[in-house]
């Protein structure tokens, strides 16, 4: 009689440990699931760039990790890389020239931010060669008072960029994140918001 209640318990185990195993599958696969909608939601998320018009910068199709929780810590300051909604079903990867309450012109193929000149080395390559052909890289505009809780941005390749200049200033509400880390291809690996700003 013992032996019998002993092989009733071990076929109850048995028939016990598959329900347990699908059980502990569906909790962690449901964990996932709600971590990977965390993380997007809230944390981190792709990007493919869509055009020219962060070059030299950004490739076109280089793909990107948009760091979304830096701008709930703090504002975009001068110099980052940013994805924001440009309408409801497009986004748009620029670079923050000027935030709330700064004063902004173009003249002369120089940007003067608050009146005062300002260096922008990652055009380095583009200006040179608008040079060598007779044309500024960057036509005058300005100035411009940005409004607070807005920034104005544009795009390195300033010749083939829809930006700021066309679009207006930029609602910090709409600021998806930084670009931070360009992960394809991997020979291109990199960190764009890292060079001079």
């Amino acid at each position: 009689m013992e032996h019998q209640d002993t092989n009733q318990q071990e076929q109850t185990l048995k028939q016990e440990k598959p329900k347990n195993e699908v059980w502990e599958w569906l909790k962690a696969l449901a964990i996932a699931v709600v971590l990977a909608f965390v993380i997007r939601s809230f944390l981190f998320a792709p990007f493919v760039v869509d055009g020219t018009s962060m070059m030299p910068t950004l490739h076109d199709r280089e793909r990107l990790i948009v760091t979304k929780l830096i701008y709930f810590i703090q504002e975009p300051s001068r110099g980052d890389i940013i994805v924001f909604h440009a309408t409801k079903e497009r986004d748009y990867i620029k670079r923050v020239i000027a935030v709330g309450g700064d004063k902004i012109e173009m003249r002369e193929d120089q940007l003067y931010l608050n009146d005062q000149p300002v260096d922008e080395p990652y055009l380095d390559e583009f200006k040179q060669q608008a040079l060598n052909e007779g044309y500024p890289l960057t036509g005058d505009f300005g100035p411009i008072d940005v409004p607070e809780g807005e920034i104005f941005v544009m795009g390195d390749n300033r010749r083939n960029s829809k930006d700021s200049r066309a679009i207006g200033t930029v609602p910090l509400d709409t600021v998806v994140g930084r670009a931070d880390v360009v992960f394809w291809p991997l020979p291109d690996f990199r960190f764009p918001n890292k060079t001079d700003k």
